[in-house]
């Protein structure tokens, strides 16, 4: 499988309902052949999420550098934090786990939504864009990812801050729209808000919506009443095993 034309690598993400791996072509972001998912086991312990992802290499036949996404904060290697995955994670070694499990490659290991804004910014709706580019997922809460010409600020947590009293994605998460009802005309509102005070303090050059809500953009995104423009992302589900695979390339130099 390793004599193939191109430049290749292989990207896991891992996410609280299914743990998601595919191989990805490096110059142009897709992958090659079909994805491989394999329901997140329950519960969601570092233990049996290693052991799925050794099962979707096995099943992939790749034996190359992996990058592997998990729903947390992950500095050197480490679970800082645990979302919709055990709380075991926090405090430990994601990448000594990972690459124990994995017989000893070469393992990279980053957040979910920096992954998704790695892939955005080099592959998909931030590819032509040059300077800050935000990407903000829109789902049970806000995840985002800061690139400055395709250099990551890893592990930015802007759905926390807190806008007009409230955290950010109590006011404009997609669960913030099903919890209080809104229209998209009304959430837009309350995204708005939002992304100006993101805009206040980071002066993007341009905002990607992420997120399953960022399907139905044209219902939305024209109510938006900041300065900064904002776009709905192309990777959609893809982009957090690109971004995986892409994050293993860069940190192998090659």
């Amino acid at each position: 499988m390793n004599d193939t034309p191109g430049r290749r690598g292989f990207g896991v993400d891992v996410g609280g309902s299914g743990v998601k791996g595919g191989l990805v072509d490096l110059d142009t972001g897709e992958l090659i052949g079909e994805r491989i998912k394999i329901e997140t086991p329950q519960p969601a312990t570092p233990a049996a999420i290693a052991a799925t992802v050794r099962e979707i290499l096995a099943q992939a036949g790749w034996d190359g550098p992996v990058g592997l996404t998990l729903p947390a904060v992950v500095t050197d290697g480490v679970a800082r934090t645990a979302a919709n995955i055990d709380a075991s994670w926090i405090g430990t070694d994601a990448r000594a786990l990972f690459t124990e499990a994995l017989d000893g490659r070469p393992v990279t290991v980053l957040n979910d939504a920096d992954a998704a804004g790695l892939a955005e910014d080099r592959y998909g709706a931030g590819r032509d864009v040059d300077g800050v580019v935000v990407l903000l997922t829109f789902g049970t809460g806000i995840g985002s990812a800061v690139l400055h010409h395709g250099v990551l600020l890893p592990n930015t947590e802007f759905g926390h801050l807190e806008v007009d009293g409230k955290e950010a994605e109590h006011r404009a998460s997609s669960a913030a729209k099903e919890t209080h009802d809104l229209s998209y005309h009304e959430w837009a509102k309350e995204v708005s808000r939002v992304l100006t005070r993101f805009e206040d303090l980071l002066w993007p050059d341009l905002f990607i919506a992420g997120g399953g809500i960022s399907r139905k953009g044209h219902k939305w995104i024209p109510h938006l009443t900041n300065r900064t423009p904002v776009v709905a992302a192309t990777l959609l589900n893809t982009a957090g095993i690109v971004g995986a695979a892409l994050a293993a390339d860069q940190s192998s130099g090659r």
